[in-house]
């Protein structure tokens, strides 16, 4: 049998509208190339790639969903297993930040309640354009209690740091869960043992 290359598996997701660039964020991060050339998403596709935390190797699997409304039954499906949700606008298109709050309802709908999100303004080295300023991004992050960071997949800002935040926010989640479960198992033991031991059980 193949050995296990890695430690932990996470599914991430990018939502947002079409456009925003959640493909060329993807592509910087998981091949570190950056092309204009690409069409749009149909409906969802995704890549792989390992990155080490906290001396676990943890392999990322990002799946990249079609921003367009006729989609959106297909996109929604992948919300529930994901364990963090990139939501992604561009800073030169003030619809695509308004929308932030609609794909936020959308997590709320359909992914799991504990979901790490985190919000991205991409497009980040188009400043002669921008028409959504970075205090009204930290404003919806303090809002919704998510963190929030610029990028640009074009120039490279802040990509893999994105990616490596959520990450570690999963595995800080994940990690607290196991604790929590051994001392669940370990109180679950010890009852065993005294309900058994003396003949009458705690609720006697």
């Amino acid at each position: 049998m193949a050995k296990k290359t890695y430690d932990l598996l996470f599914k991430l997701l990018l939502i947002g509208d079409s456009g925003v660039g959640k493909t060329c964020i993807l592509f910087r991060f998981s091949d570190d190339a950056f092309t204009t050339t690409f069409i749009s998403t149909i409906g969802i596709d995704f890549k792989i790639k390992t990155i080490e935390l906290r001396g676990k190797k943890i392999k990322l699997q990002i799946w990249d969903t079609a921003g367009q409304e006729r989609f959106h039954t297909i996109t929604t499906s992948y919300y529930r297993g994901a364990m963090g949700i990139m939501l992604v606008y561009d800073i030169t298109d003030e619809k695509s930040f308004e929308n932030i709050v609609k794909w936020l309802r959308n997590i709320d709908e359909h992914a799991n309640e504990d979901v790490e999100r985190m919000i991205l303004g991409n497009k980040s080295d188009m400043e002669e354009r921008r028409v959504v300023c970075k205090e009204k991004g930290e404003s919806i992050g303090r809002e919704y209690g998510i963190p929030f960071m610029e990028t640009s997949a074009k120039a490279n800002i802040n990509i893999d740091r994105a990616f490596s935040e959520l990450a570690e926010a999963i595995l800080e989640k994940t990690a607290g869960r196991e604790a929590g479960d051994t001392q669940d198992k370990l109180l679950v033991e010890r009852r065993t043992e005294r309900t058994g031991s003396g003949g009458r059980n705690c609720c006697s």
